[in-house]
Parts: structure tokens; sequence; C-alpha cells
């Protein structure tokens, strides 16, 4: 009579926990040109950090706004190495997954 064997698979072959990509590197730094208002710069500044901050949403599986929420857009800001960003920065990181589907 034959004898059947059961086998499990190895605990060094079972799959990982979730896998996250490693974010990716910000741009070179270029010098903003001069003589435009202040008001510019902020604005210009807070359009870059949104930016920065969808991208790097998309590329760890957020695709809809409704799951990024500020916590989590500040937690990517903290994993980035930028400052957490404002309830506006937030508003528009939103805005930009939405329309970037």
């Amino acid at each position: 009579m034959a004898v059947a064997t059961v086998t499990t698979e190895p605990l060094d072959r079972q799959l990982p926990m979730p896998f996250h990509p490693p974010l990716p590197t910000p741009p070179a730094k270029k010098r903003l040109p001069a003589g435009r208002p202040r008001e510019w710069y902020v604005s210009h500044n807070r359009r870059l950090k949104a930016m920065r901050l969808a991208i790097a949403l998309l590329d760890s599986g957020v695709y809809q706004p409704s799951s990024a929420g500020n916590h989590r857009i500040r937690i990517t800001a903290e994993r980035l190495g930028i400052h957490p960003p404002s309830d506006t920065t937030c508003r528009m990181v939103r805005a930009l997954i939405r329309y970037g589907r």
C-alpha cells in the first residue's frame, strides 16, 4: 500500500509582505527666476511639492483621491524627506491624482 506524503512550502519560499518600491530621487534643483512677486514663488513651490507627492503616491499604488487622505500624504512626505504639506497642498495632491488617472 502506497503512503501519501504531505508537503508544504518551506517558510523561506512563501511570499514576503507587500512590496513597496523605492521612492524616486528628486531632480536636481535649479534657481528660480528673480524679480517675481513673492506669491508666485510660494505657489510655484507648492505646485512642485504637490507634484512630487502625487507622483510618489501613484508609484506606491494610491490611484484614487479618496484613498489619499491628509495623513497618508504627510507620511509620504516624511518618507521623501520633505516638510509636511499644508491642507491646501494636500488638496492639490488629490486634484493631481484625480486628473492624472
